[in-house]
């Protein structure tokens, strides 16, 4: 029982450690201090809703309907590319400094509004969890749910580390120079995540 959670939580782990559209978002909130808490349990919430989704067998589902696989494919892959430009501009405009003086607070609306969408509207979010960790989950039967419980901790302990962990880099980023790095990082992740999506 306990070996069955404990893998659901290292597979999790090992998925969402890349680099992804997802976790760029919460280390550039995480940074900016800026609703973290929010984005945080949006993303670990939203994992734990999709892990549940692939335990219960619903990936299966999902992969006997390939027009809903394919218009998932270019909603996501839309919303990287315009997400991606938005972060060229920033960086274009030279970026900003770590706790902007002169800028008012994104609201929480707005943030949370990104969050849900670079998490739901992105296929390789589905891939993951609902796919790949359901997938992974009934080779531990009887012991699915505990292989999903530790699945959905070990995304709730990353997130947490990756938005609060964030601001042991504030040093660095207290520099526009640094923010502008980092736009074009994110920027150039969101347009490569959006052509591996059409290129599959």
């Amino acid at each position: 029982m306990l070996t069955a959670a404990f893998h659901g939580l290292l597979v999790s782990l090992s998925l969402i450690a890349a680099i992804g559209s997802q976790n760029a978002f919460v280390l550039r909130q995480g940074l900016r201090r800026e609703h973290v808490g929010l984005v945080v349990a949006t993303c670990a919430l939203s994992d734990a809703m999709l892990i549940t989704l692939g335990i219960s067998g619903m990936g299966t589902l999902i992969a006997g309907i390939p027009w809903l696989a394919t218009g998932m494919k270019w909603l996501g892959a839309a919303f990287l590319f315009a997400y991606g430009v938005l972060r060229f501009r920033a960086a274009y405009q030279g970026g900003e400094s770590l706790i902007p003086a002169d800028k008012p607070s994104v609201p929480a609306r707005d943030v949370l509004l990104v969050c849900l969408t670079l998490t739901w509207a992105n296929p390789h979010v589905y891939l993951d969890t609902v796919l790949l960790l359901g997938t992974i989950g009934t080779q531990y039967a009887p012991y699915q749910a505990l292989f999903g419980v530790g699945a959905a901790l070990g995304s709730l302990v990353f997130f947490v580390a990756l938005g609060y962990g964030a601001r042991l880099l504030a040093p660095l980023f207290e520099k526009p120079r640094a923010w502008v790095v980092l736009e074009l990082i994110i920027g150039c992740t969101m347009w490569a995540i959006a052509w591996s999506l059409l290129a599959a």
